[in-house]
């Protein structure tokens, strides 16, 4: 059965967030909101607003960004978020400086991998993780070691949503968290409350969007 949608009653200048209430799997946990960040993703009016208001806010304790990682399909965010830190008017320490923006590349082994033409991207630059949203910390993390693999340095990570505060010690800065969502919880798969009630799961989630089921 489709997942019921519904728009959370708080916004952020002009972001919206829709999501879902139920049983839902992810790659890394089992957790009873789905949070539907499509539009965000794919439509250049709402990834500008999140870029906006990200590029408002102190992303990397007043450190320059050389590249915005982009995970979760949040390439669209980045390229808008690029172009607002390097442009005036949001005190910057980027205004006029280039930033690189790159996707995430999933190599067989599930970790992140990047081709030699883009290493000088990566090494000795500071690194600026952005997340569609933070739930486990498990994606992020596989972002700090890619770009510590790479000789990197990760100066801050920023999300639309998350669940937690930081990941092994970085802040991350979102635009939503855990106050705007009652009673979001978020369980180890092997280890879930909704499982062991037999609750059937409405959905897979990653990424890409849902299957309900």
């Amino acid at each position: 059965m489709e997942p019921r949608f519904f728009q959370i009653p708080v916004n952020v200048g002009d972001v919206t967030l829709r999501v879902a209430q139920g049983h839902f799997a992810t790659r890394n946990s089992h957790t009873n909101y789905f949070i539907d960040v499509t539009s965000q993703q794919s439509c250049i009016r709402d990834a500008e607003a999140v870029a906006r208001q990200l590029a408002q806010r102190d992303l990397t304790h007043n450190t320059i960004v050389d590249t915005i990682l982009c995970m979760d399909g949040t390439r669209v965010i980045g390229t808008c978020l690029a172009q607002k830190l390097t442009q005036g008017g949001y005190r910057s320490m980027n205004a006029g400086k280039e930033i690189y923006v790159l996707r995430e590349h999933m190599g067989t082994n599930g970790k992140l991998i990047f081709r030699d033409n883009a290493r000088p991207m990566l090494e000795g630059k500071n690194i600026l993780l952005l997340m569609a949203s933070v739930t486990t910390g498990g994606a992020a993390r596989k972002g700090l070691e890619c770009v510590e693999y790479y000789k990197g340095s990760v100066v801050g990570i920023a999300a639309i949503y998350s669940h937690i505060a930081e990941v092994d010690g970085i802040p991350v800065v979102s635009l939503f968290d855990t106050n705007d969502l009652p009673g979001y919880a978020s369980y180890p798969s092997d280890d879930c409350p909704m499982c062991r009630a037999k609750q059937e799961l409405d959905a897979v989630v990653d990424k890409f969007g849902y299957s309900a089921l």
